[in-house]
């Protein structure tokens, strides 16, 4: 008895291996006539079924040589040693490394620190120092902190991704950007400070007609938490192209909160059609401030930088206070947004040549301490944030650092929604995995040791705190091998001559 009934399930399995094996044979012989008729592509037209196996191997390259072959400084556009500083200060964990550095100290545009022989003692150590932008509107904003979240619109990440963002944010005292995508729930949730950004859309506050409507503005502005208002000209993913947005992401929540139709692709215009110059610019600037009541700035990509000019010759013309209350200058290598590649590889000015153009350009004016300026673009270490405040700036933002934070494996499928780690999908399943309350903390610890760690470098440099930090406590490597101080490379623009009329407005200011 036992001996048949073994019989049975032995002859059951082998029909069944039968079976499937002719199914399989099936499933080639149907592969193998579709590849020999196809006329898309040679390899499997030459090599029928085989072929396929070229296109495999080389989605599957991607992720093996992220995790199999690269070394760890070899990746971009972040590398797995900058990856990892992140995901340790994330979870507060130990960042000491022993036995030397791996950082290569040769190649060209390397920065380096200028270590005082007397550094700075912890108990001579200062707080950040406070900053307060847009002191003339009715309702300033003060903060002390020079790391903040950059933007990321609500549908480009997923709620759990924003939900964790404003709780992280909160906590740590830093601000966080809406991005263009207009402002959530989920952003208002964990109380933090927010920077609401007017894209080419104008998402969030737009009419029927998709123009700029005072009624919402004035909604928006009511919210406590809004602090500033950002007006996006270009971002550093595509500079000159607006936002995308692909239709699987627009579901009936981001339709709503955008004012457009669910499903549908959300394009944004290349530019602001209202905005055709300098003078237009600065309308628009003022009517947002004097509406909101808030500091308005504008966020935007350096490639031509004679607008720049332009805009400070007109502000003087004007009077200062129609001047910008902050300028977010964006790096053109790369953004969290989806992008075309010869905009995305090709077009705008890198942050280290674009930041300090800026800042030289509004000191000759004058209007250096009138215009807060916030950097951004790939900052996600501490070595990149305090570059930036010894070449002048008020504030870095990073967006990509806090995706890391988050977990970010920098899978690259950001604009697939099938993005492993649930931060830029909304696919339910896949945002399972992102545990709001954990990568909270994760933001908070990330913001906090990022501060913590400039901070080192500050006091290594001789100076109490991150803020005095000045562009000859930085070195950068030039061609023939030696660093040069970035004040040699980037000099210091003197003060306007007294009596003139840029002298006599930064004194308005003092």
């Amino acid at each position: 008895m036992d001996m048949s009934v073994a019989m049975t399930v032995f002859n059951f399995m082998v029909n069944i291996f039968i079976s499937l094996l002719g199914v399989a044979l099936l499933v080639v012989v149907v592969m193998y006539v579709i590849d020999r008729r196809q006329t898309a592509h040679a390899v499997r037209r030459n090599f029928p079924v085989i072929g396929r196996f070229r296109y495999w191997f080389e989605h599957l390259g991607e992720f093996f040589r992220q995790y199999f072959f690269a070394m760890d400084r070899e990746e971009m556009p972040f590398n797995r040693a900058e990856r990892s500083w992140v995901y340790r200060a994330a979870k507060n964990e130990d960042s000491m490394v022993a036995f030397g550095s791996t950082r290569d100290l040769r190649p060209v545009g390397t920065v380096l620190f200028v270590n005082c022989p007397y550094p700075t003692l912890e108990k001579d150590a200062l707080a950040t120092s406070t900053v307060v932008v847009g002191p003339n509107c009715r309702h300033p904003y003060t903060t002390d902190s020079f790391f903040h979240v950059s933007g990321m619109s609500y549908g480009a990440i997923s709620k759990p991704a924003v939900q964790a963002l404003s709780r992280g944010a909160a906590k740590a005292g830093i601000w966080m950007n809406t991005g263009e995508g207009a402002l959530s729930p989920w952003h208002l949730e964990g109380g933090c400070d927010i920077v609401f950004q007017i894209g080419t859309a104008k998402y969030g506050v737009r009419d029927a007609n998709g123009q700029l409507s005072d009624d919402k503005l004035r909604e928006l502005a009511a919210h406590e938490q809004v602090r500033m208002f950002e007006i996006k000209l270009s971002q550093g993913a595509k500079p000159g192209k607006g936002g995308i947005l692909p239709g699987e992401k627009v579901s009936e929540e981001i339709a709503k909160i955008r004012f457009i139709e669910p499903g549908e692709d959300s394009l944004s215009p290349n530019r602001h059609p209202e905005v055709d110059s300098t003078e237009d610019l600065l309308d628009m600037i003022a009517h947002v401030r004097e509406v909101t009541g808030k500091p308005t700035g504008f966020k935007a990509v350096v490639g031509a930088y004679g607008w720049l000019e332009q805009l400070c010759e007109l502000i003087h013309a004007r009077g200062i206070d129609c001047a910008p209350d902050f300028i977010t200058i964006d790096s053109a290598d790369g953004g969290t947004g989806a992008a075309p590649v010869s905009l995305i590889d090709y077009m705008g000015l890198p942050l280290k040549e674009s930041l300090p153009l800026v800042v030289d350009i509004l000191q000759t004016y004058g209007l250096r301490e009138r215009i807060k300026v916030v950097a951004s673009g790939k900052l996600i270490n501490p070595a990149e944030v305090a570059w930036a405040l010894c070449v002048g700036a008020d504030f870095a933002v990073s967006a990509r650092g806090f995706m890391f934070s988050l977990g970010c494996i920098q899978a690259l499928q950001c604009n697939k929604n099938t993005c492993p780690t649930g931060i830029t999908t909304h696919d339910p399943d896949l945002q399972r995995g992102l545990d709001v309350t954990d990568k909270a903390e994760r933001v908070y610890h990330y913001a906090m040791n990022m501060r913590k760690e400039v901070g080192v470098i500050a006091h290594s440099c001789g100076v109490p705190e991150p803020r005095l930090l000045k562009r000859f406590h930085c070195r950068m490597v030039q061609h023939d091998g030696r660093s040069v101080p970035l004040d040699e490379l980037y000099p210091d623009v003197p003060p306007p001559a007294p009596g003139s009329r840029e002298a006599v407005n930064e004194s308005m200011l003092n």
